[in-house]
């Protein structure tokens, strides 16, 4: 399993016009193979901005990179640059990938890495 993140640092009175973009952006992730679940994910307001992540799991990396290089990833990410108009970042988006090396559901089934 694999998680794709991204974090953005939104400046302050700017946080409902980046929710609301990514309520009404067109999604193409239930398409691709290996597609798992999405969470953006809203952290506390700090000083000047509020932290935000988007998370993408998958399958594996190999399916998120087919991901990007995808046209479904295209048309996702088309309005990018007109959305970004409307909001106001400190930072973003910085990028992190991790491989899931131990997950437990809630159930308490453990599963490894190999």
């Amino acid at each position: 399993m694999y998680i794709a993140m991204n974090r953005f640092r939104v400046v302050s009175g700017f946080e409902e016009a980046f929710e609301d973009m990514w309520r009404t952006r067109e999604r193409h992730l239930s398409s691709m193979p290996g597609y798992l679940e999405f969470h953006m994910l809203r952290g506390k307001k700090q000083e000047g901005h509020t932290l935000y992540l988007s998370h993408t799991v998958w399958e594996s990396e190999d399916h998120f990179v087919a991901w990007t290089k995808s046209e479904q990833f295209r048309a996702a990410h088309a309005r990018a640059g007109q959305n970004n108009r409307q909001v106001q970042y400190q930072s973003g988006p910085h990028f992190e990938g991790f491989e899931v090396i131990i997950h437990e559901d809630r159930s308490g089934n453990r599963a490894e890495a190999a």
